[in-house]
């Protein structure tokens, strides 16, 4: 199977329907857009020498050349290997280095950040995707039928987002993004060619692999002329498209809530909004499907096994949306779904056994989506997978049902006086104060109780906190030693480029502080 005959099959049964746009404006339709992957993918062959196996790097913005790319990667049997292009130039160097890259396709911007006279870049050649050159390549003689390649062939080097050191290279198939894209169809959502998907996440993760199931589906796929995420546009967008739908972050589902709610904008316009890569609470939930109607769905995944471990499909989500008595309709809400069709989903405790439900451990699993491995890491990869099953490191437990509720990350646990204390449990009792707008706990060193727990709490613009009251109302919600020791109020918490709250600085403020 390659990824690059779902786009063949469409120049063939629907060449004249518009493929990619850029805002409202078509700048190809499928028969355009599978022609400019060929003749990309043949000078990559010819002009840069490009083999079957070898890494290329993909360093854009969220720009129609970004998909032409990855086409023509796969229909060339090369590798690509996306990069987040909001990282640091060195960083974005370091992986580039370490997928041993011989070229980059780049918007211009970011490629004039490269340093090409760094040793570890030696001989790499960078290609602007702005250039007349690129053009050039983009309309020369095609490349020909994309080959068929093993489910096993790589599709996609995909460097994680570790906050505590290097990223790892996640290596995935073609086999292993099939399956996702078919469990998106049983378990998500199921998109139509008159569906319209937006690109307002990186294209280098999750909002670049839900393009898949929706190019099967001969869908529009739009580029923003932003060429990332804006609210503003998106809510204007919408009515102008129709049937709009879009993977996003549980910080950028907010920011766009927040949007649609000051301007009056209902979001019927949207078909769905699947949000996932971090804690999405139930206080945020529970607004979103208030202020944007029945048109939310849940993944969790990891790039491990890619958008692939549990759904809360866009099904049962206009369920609970239409009706408010829906049996433990707020435990549903705050879960993360149940098992996706392809994989096996287990709770294990620390032997490795499963446990029962109701009761917390690590979440595993396995399937066809599970990825090959880590890129020249057989080390992490034998820690990561074991006996077939990915080790996740995410502590959860599953209810009699099958529907399973993320604690927090096993690193994450705090054990305060050899209680076990999750932080995502009093994140939640924290925010349904009304005048609370963020919060991350972490756990800080007690000689007299092993650990303490501590919030850092952010203030809605124009609210004041009173910790009194944040310390009643936890105390109305859940145990008191769950409750923090001490509160922080600050005006921001610090995050990563993906909009994951970093714990690791949260607890470096701490240390600093004494």
């Amino acid at each position: 199977m390659n990824l690059a005959s779902w786009l063949a099959a469409n120049a063939r049964l629907r060449p004249n329907d518009p493929a990619l746009l850029v805002g409202r404006r078509v700048v190809a339709d499928y028969a355009h857009f599978a022609a400019r992957v060929s003749s990309l993918a043949g000078w990559l062959t010819l002009n840069l020498a490009l083999r079957p196996g070898d890494r290329i790097g993909l360093l854009m913005a969220n720009v129609p050349e970004y998909l032409i790319s990855l086409y023509a990667c796969w229909e060339a049997g090369i590798v690509p290997a996306p990069v987040n292009a909001k990282l640091h130039p060195r960083e974005i160097e370091w992986i580039l280095a370490d997928a041993g890259c011989k070229a980059v396709l780049a918007t211009t911007e970011l490629g004039q950040s490269l340093r090409p006279e760094d040793p570890r870049l030696a001989g790499l050649n960078i290609v602007d995707v702005e250039s007349a050159e690129f053009a050039q390549a983009c309309s020369q003689p095609g490349f020909g039928a994309p080959p068929a390649l093993p489910g096993t062939h790589p599709a996609w080097l995909f460097y994680t987002s570790d906050t505590t050191g290097k990223p790892k290279g996640v290596m995935l198939s073609h086999g292993n993004l099939v399956s996702m894209s078919l469990c998106y169809y049983a378990d998500v959502d199921r998109p139509e060619a008159a569906d319209a998907y937006l690109y307002a996440a990186p294209i280098s993760h999750g909002a670049g692999l839900y393009g898949f199931p929706h190019l099967r589906a001969g869908a529009r796929h739009v580029l923003p002329e932003s060429r990332g995420f804006d609210a503003a546009e998106i809510l204007q967008l919408a009515p102008r498209l129709g049937r709009l739908s879009f993977f996003a972050a549980p910080t950028m589902v907010r920011r766009l809530v927040d949007e649609a709610a000051a301007a009056h904008k209902p979001g019927k316009h949207f078909r769905t909004i699947v949000y996932g890569g971090g804690p999405m609470y139930l206080q945020d939930i529970e607004r979103a499907m208030q202020v944007m109607g029945p048109c939310l769905a849940q993944i969790y995944g990891q790039g491990e096994t890619p958008m692939t471990i549990t759904a809360l499909s866009r099904e049962m989500h206009a369920r609970m949306h239409a009706d408010p008595a829906y049996p433990r309709r707020r435990e549903r809400l705050a879960s993360v779904g149940v098992a996706q069709s392809c994989v096996d989903v287990r709770v294990v405790g620390d032997t490795g056994h499963p446990l029962p439900a109701g009761e917390i451990g690590e979440i595993v699993v396995r399937g066809p989506t599970v990825m090959q491995g880590y890129w020249n890491n057989r080390e992490a990869t034998q820690e990561a997978v074991q006996n077939g099953w990915l080790r996740t490191g995410d502590m959860g437990c599953f209810d009699e049902d099958g529907f399973l509720t993320l604690k927090d990350r096993s690193k994450d646990l705090i054990i305060s006086g050899g209680s076990n204390i999750y932080p995502r449990e009093v994140e939640e009792a924290l925010l349904a104060h009304p005048a609370v707008q963020e919060v991350s706990v972490i756990g800080r060193h007690s000689v007299e109780w092993g650990e303490d727990v501590v919030a850092f709490v952010v203030p809605r613009p124009g609210e004041h906190l009173d910790t009194a009251e944040l310390d009643a109302l936890c105390l109305e919600s859940i145990a008191r030693f769950k409750r923090p020791k001490t509160y922080i109020v600050t005006d921001a918490l610090p995050k990563n480029n993906y909009g994951k709250v970093l714990k690791t600085e949260l607890r470096k403020r701490l240390l600093q502080a004494g």
